[in-house]
Formats: structure tokens, C-alpha cells, sequence
């Protein structure tokens, strides 16, 4: 991209943002940047465990307790995920969420519990296809609703040197203030180049656009897009960083993502 064209949509995005952020306030919800990635098909290996660490620093966000919920600037938000893999088509995650600040020091937050399926390679479908399902807990001082259900399809394609991936997923409050507004629609894509045998950039969008039977005003959603690297440090390894900004009330508005894992056990299925 020429200097000019990078200028130009510089000031759109920031002219954007400054508009959104004019905008009166929305109610609170919850902040989901503890475990941010948008997910691809593939599945832990059978036999194999992957252990991550996902350390996400919000440099600007919520700033005073809105609905009970603890503020979210200069927050640290670091998640351990485990996941093992137990066939060709089946692993089960687990997740647990903690938040510390300088308000309140290190906060345990949740946990959740993630069985994911996959289409077999037997089917030699033109894309990869899974579905994972999340639910789980976490405490009202850090989300509106404390039991929460997620239903995740997700689709994915590598063509040359690039890869993208989509998550359309489904929300739902099992318990909480938003237990009676039924599945909210939170779509996840990523779209990413190949920049060397060991470095790809990504550019990665992270949506919630408020119940299927009718989506929120755009001010009261949540909107993140990220600028992302990952990098090979070999096939049991991963590592993915970041920086992403939010466009609306409803979403931090600056975070910087590091995810860092190690696989287990054997690699193949």
C-alpha cells in the first residue's frame, strides 16, 4: 500500500471511531477479550494435549463499574486452555479465566468446558469443517450473565499462501441478565498471508451483534478488528500476537493479545 492510500485510511478509521465514541452510552455486557482467537477446523491430535496461554492487556477501555461490572482498563487478562485430543474427530477443551489489576489484584473468573467435532478427512470435503460447543461460569463481577452457552461452526481453507477462516457463532445466556434474549449472533474471520516459511500476517474481526431475532443498533455491539502475526517455531509450537481496536461503546477500544502454546504427545491422528 502507497504511503497515501495508508494515510488516507488512517484518518477514516480514527474518524470513525471518534463518531462512534460521540454516541450516548449503551448498557454494559460483558467483555469477552480473555480468549481471543478465531478458531480453524483442525483438531488436537488423538493423544496429544495443547497447553495455551492467552495474555490479553486492555491499553484503553471501560474506566468506572457500569451494570456491577469491574472496569476493564490496563486490565490483565490471562487464560490457561487445555485441550486433548481423544480421536480423529473429537477433543475437549478446558478454560480458566482469571483478570488481574491494580483495582483488584489477581481474580480467578470462570471456567468453561469445550467438546469440538470434525468432519473426517474420510469425506474429502473442498473446505475443513467442525463445531464446538463452549459453556460454562463466570463471576457477575466480571459478565452480566454468569452461565453462558456457545455454539461455534466452524469453516475454514487454505489456497496458496493464503488461509481464511470463519466462525459463525451462536450465543446464548443460560443465566444472567440477558438469559431471556435467546442465541445472539458473535461471528469471528480471519484472513491470513504467508509472509515467509515461518511468519504470516493476519488480519482478524471479532463480532457481537445482539440477538438473531433482532440485532442491536450498531452503537450497542461489539466490533474489534486485529492486526496479528503468528510465527513458526515448529509443528509443536504456536505463537500469536497482536494488536486490536474496537469501533463502538460496547467494545475496548485498544488491546494487545499474545497468544503462546506447546503440544504433547504424539502428532499424528
Amino acid at each position: 500500500m502507497f504511503p497515501s492510500a495508508r494515510t488516507l485510511l488512517g484518518c477514516a478509521v480514527k474518524a470513525a471511531t471518534a463518531c462512534l465514541l460521540l454516541l450516548p452510552p449503551a448498557t454494559a455486557r460483558a467483555q469477552d477479550n480473555y480468549e481471543i482467537q478465531v478458531y480453524g477446523s483442525d483438531l488436537v491430535p488423538r493423544g496429544s494435549t495443547m497447553f495455551e496461554l492467552h495474555s490479553n492487556y486492555t491499553l484503553e477501555g471501560s474506566k468506572f463499574r457500569q451494570d456491577g461490572l469491574v472496569p476493564t482498563e490496563h486490565a490483565v487478562h490471562e487464560t490457561l486452555e487445555i485441550t486433548h485430543g481423544f480421536s480423529s474427530w473429537l477433543e475437549v477443551g478446558f478454560y480458566a479465566f482469571t483478570s488481574t489489576q491494580q483495582s483488584t489484584g489477581f481474580q480467578w473468573v470462570g471456567d468453561h468446558i469445550r467438546p469440538r467435532v470434525a468432519a473426517p478427512d474420510s469425506w474429502h470435503l473442498p473446505v475443513g469443517l467442525s463445531l464446538s460447543q463452549e459453556i460454562g461460569y463466570q463471576r457477575r463481577e466480571y459478565s452480566t450473565d454468569t452461565w453462558t452457552w456457545e455454539i461455534r461452526p466452524i469453516i475454514d481453507q487454505t489456497l496458496g499462501r493464503v488461509y481464511w477462516s470463519l466462525n459463525p457463532a451462536l450465543e446464548r445466556s443460560l443465566r444472567g441478565d440477558n438469559a431471556s434474549a435467546g442465541f445472539a449472533f458473535a461471528p469471528n474471520a480471519q484472513v491470513m498471508l504467508e509472509v515467509t516459511r515461518k511468519l504470516s500476517a493476519a488480519l482478524e474481526y471479532y463480532g457481537a451483534f445482539g440477538p438473531v431475532t433482532h440485532f442491536d443498533p450498531l452503537v450497542q455491539t461489539e466490533q474489534q478488528v486485529f492486526a496479528a502475526a503468528n510465527v513458526d517455531f515448529g509443528p509443536d509450537w504456536e505463537f500469536n500476537i497482536g494488536l486490536g481496536a474496537g469501533f463502538t461503546r460496547e467494545t475496548d477500544h485498544s488491546i494487545v493479545k499474545i497468544i503462546l502454546g506447546r503440544r504433547v504427545g504424539p502428532r499424528g491422528q
